[in-house]
């Protein structure tokens, strides 16, 4: 089951520590699982480009 809540929030978040997020990793961010989602939520403070997203819901 998708948590739009959390993934809104996740994509707010994200925007915040990197500025802004490219189309294709937004896009990338609605189809990942919500395992994932879980996952990157809580290294949120570890990520520092778009490339560390990608390396944590791959």
């Amino acid at each position: 089951m998708r948590d739009e809540g959390k993934l809104n929030t996740l994509k707010e978040q994200l925007k915040i520590k990197l500025g802004t997020l490219s189309n294709p990793l937004e896009e990338r961010l609605t189809t990942t699982s919500l395992e994932k989602l879980n996952e990157l939520t809580l290294n949120t403070f570890n990520i520092n480009s778009e490339e560390d997203v990608l390396k944590i819901i791959h």
